[in-house]
């Protein structure tokens, strides 16, 4: 006797097509907006001369953290100059910067509301643990026919795969303020919405940056994952040398990456600190 395999698979395909189909007019609207928001981020950046933009970020990472950052970003940075990968280090960057941007808009107010919400937190933390194990490539195959082939299909991909840190850790941030400073709060009259933005938010604004942290990091790899969908960028750099078996190049773009992940890590954990290092 043999029992009926359950055809899931089927069911979300048919789910996806159903979805593709019927809001098709808001997923082309929102590829025609993240496209735009893309191109024109991306013109912005590269049109400003290399060394131009060179200083301005050395000068943002010495100002943000310490001189050593600085000098290690410039070091970097250049880099990557003489190796050809500028225009993609941009793309990537572009990449980064919008999907961990949607990102954040969604994540932080979900956080907040999980936070405060006992029934809303149970029921958001088992969606979290799914979405964070669920491996990184599945997130590419509900892009394709959302967004087509392209960069808002990783953008997409990016923002569910890099978004599960931010809600969690702000969730976790205001959680932890301390019992007898919301006391206080209350002693004095503090409405809900004081409390959340004098008092509680405020104070696990430490946590959320570091939440924030793990959603650039993992945008980042994600945004090069995204290079099997036609994303632009590093990524495709190194989907490139793999096709054609050029490990020199893969390394290279490799250690661009590597470079821009140490950079975007270190402003954001001085930022975190809220001091310079």
């Amino acid at each position: 006797m043999e029992i009926p395999s359950i055809p899931l698979g089927d069911w979300i395909e048919g789910g996806l097509n159903w979805l593709t189909s019927e809001y098709s007019v808001v997923t082309r609207a929102i590829s025609r907006v993240t496209q735009t928001g893309i191109d024109v981020l991306n013109d912005a950046l590269m049109w400003l001369p290399e060394w131009g933009l060179l200083a301005i970020i050395v000068a943002l990472c010495w100002w943000v953290a310490n001189l050593r950052l600085g000098i290690g970003g410039a070091l970097g940075l250049a880099l990557i100059w003489n190796l050809g990968l500028w225009e993609p280090m941009i793309e990537t960057l572009t990449l980064v910067v919008i999907a961990t941007f949607v990102a954040v808009v969604i994540a932080l107010p979900v956080g907040i509301a999980a936070a405060l919400s006992e029934r809303l937190y149970k029921t958001i933390m088992p969606i979290l643990d799914f979405m964070q194990t669920m491996p990184a490539f599945v997130y590419l195959i509900p892009a394709i026919p959302f967004f087509g082939i392209g960069s808002v299909s990783a953008i997409f991909a990016t923002v569910i795969f890099s978004m599960p840190p931010a809600i969690r850790f702000t969730t976790l941030g205001i959680r932890q303020v301390p019992v007898d400073l919301i006391e206080a709060a209350d002693a004095y009259g503090a409405t809900r919405s004081q409390k959340l933005f004098k008092v509680q938010l405020p104070l696990s604004l430490p946590t959320v940056m570091a939440g924030i942290n793990q959603t650039i990091m993992l945008a980042l790899s994600m945004v090069v994952i995204a290079a099997m969908i036609g994303a632009d960028g590093l990524g495709s750099e190194v989907w490139r040398a793999i096709q054609r078996l050029r490990p020199g190049d893969g390394f290279e773009a490799g250690i661009a990456v590597v470079i821009l992940a140490m950079l975007l890590d270190r402003v954001t954990q001085s930022l975190r600190k809220g001091r310079k290092s």
